[in-house]
């Protein structure tokens, strides 16, 4: 009779050591968490690319100055237009974000010269420009295709560009 209680306090023990132990893991979890939303909250302070303005850059390429007039060439932005139409819409959306960005208000962060250089050779500029590089990733890798657009039809829709 005398063993039953030396089990039952010793199991008793163990009940209590067992349980201590687990409060200090706890802890620990809560600290791994606080410590996670930090860092979580540090990644949202920064300005994905394709919101960056950066109208200093212009770009690697063919296109070194561009001076655009007040007047918009309404010629100019029906053609661009088309040829926004029929090589840019399998992967861009005038006003929202799709496989590329939405080149509404792109002259408000881009200068012309950058937008133009991009279009007109898109794998230098992913090769050689930091904002495209970073455009890039903000986009899962999935880099511009080069459309072969002369200058002229660049500038055409760039044109455009301005009108949206």
């Amino acid at each position: 009779m005398k063993t039953i209680p030396k089990i039952l306090t010793l199991l008793l023990l163990t009940l209590f050591i067992s349980c201590g132990g687990k409060e200090e893991k706890k802890k620990e979890k809560i600290q791994l968490k606080s410590t996670t939303e930090k860092k979580v909250e540090k990644k949202t302070e920064t300005v994905p690319p394709s919101k960056r303005v950066d109208l200093n850059n212009k770009g690697v390429g063919p296109i070194t100055s561009l001076e655009l007039s007040s007047e918009i060439d309404q010629a100019l932005v029906t053609k661009g237009e088309d040829i926004y139409k029929k090589m840019c819409t399998a992967c861009h959306r005038v006003e929202k974000k799709f496989i590329g960005p939405a080149p509404k208000g792109i002259l408000e962060r881009r200068s012309p010269e950058w937008v133009m250089n991009m279009i007109l050779n898109p794998e230098k500029m992913v090769k050689e420009d930091q904002l495209a590089k970073d455009l890039l990733m903000e986009f899962n890798g999935s880099p511009m295709a080069n459309q072969n657009l002369t200058e002229e039809e660049a500038r055409a829709v760039l044109e455009y560009f301005r009108t949206l």
